[in-house]
């Protein structure tokens, strides 16, 4: 990490925008006395599954509107979405198979209307109640952020590659070819994607997705130097 200089990653928030008001407040509380730049990395997978994505993309989208020091990056959940808001027929299915129900509710759809509608119908309805502002949030996610001695993804790399070379869908999509392989990336690795208890930390990566949709505890890791240190909700 560059000196003078604090990064904050935040694991996945699967639509609990409680969560994320709480982190933020507990990073504005641990940045305050800062006197360095800070930046906040959102690691991807901001909706379904829990209940306020729609809420929760506002709250990122206002983020991005108004401070540079929020980077913000593409989980799979966010790729589907987006192929569905684009019209992709076959997508549907698959996005509500991966939670997507609460997410679109979350827009102000009825639950009897979501029931009834074929796939043809709540595609357009999805569509039609999805803002603007959070498609266009939604295409400007980033693939991966190097900071330092650190890369931040999704989900993570293909090991065999170097960085320049990694394919998006592969840090999007990534699971066991990334975290049961015992080769090294030439930068340590902070993902989310897969659930953990907790942090998981090995030589060369860091697991920081902690299934906050049901767990109630969404984990982001600061970094400033050779210092870790971490901020959790659900912590008093």
């Amino acid at each position: 990490m560059a000196a003078n200089s604090r990064v904050y990653a935040v694991g996945d928030i699967h639509g609990r925008c409680d969560l994320l008001d709480e982190m933020l407040e507990k990073i504005a509380n641990d940045s305050h006395a800062y006197s360095g730049e800070c930046e906040v990395i959102f690691l991807g997978d901001y909706i379904n599954r829990g209940p306020a994505s729609a809420q929760a993309l506002d709250r990122l989208s206002s983020l991005a509107s108004t401070s540079s020091r929020y980077r913000f990056l593409m989980g799979n959940h966010e790729e589907i979405f987006l192929r569905v808001l684009n019209r992709e027929h076959d997508m549907l299915k698959l996005f509500i198979h991966m939670g997507g129900r609460p997410t679109i509710l979350s827009y102000g759809i009825n639950a009897s209307t979501y029931r009834t509608a074929n796939y043809e119908d709540l595609e357009t309805i999805i569509i039609n109640h999805v803002p603007h502002e959070h498609i266009e949030f939604i295409g400007r996610l980033e693939s991966q952020v190097i900071r330092g001695d650190y890369l931040f993804v999704h989900a993570g790399v293909d090991v065999s590659k170097d960085i320049e070379a990694q394919d998006p869908r592969v840090t999007r999509w990534i699971r066991k070819g990334f975290t049961h392989s015992e080769q090294q990336c030439e930068k340590t690795v902070v993902y989310g994607h897969t659930v953990y208890c907790d942090v998981h930390q090995r030589i060369g990566r860091i697991g920081i997705d902690t299934g906050a949709y049901a767990s109630g505890k969404l984990t982001a890791i600061a970094l400033e130097g050779s210092r870790r240190w971490l901020l959790q909700t659900g912590l008093r």
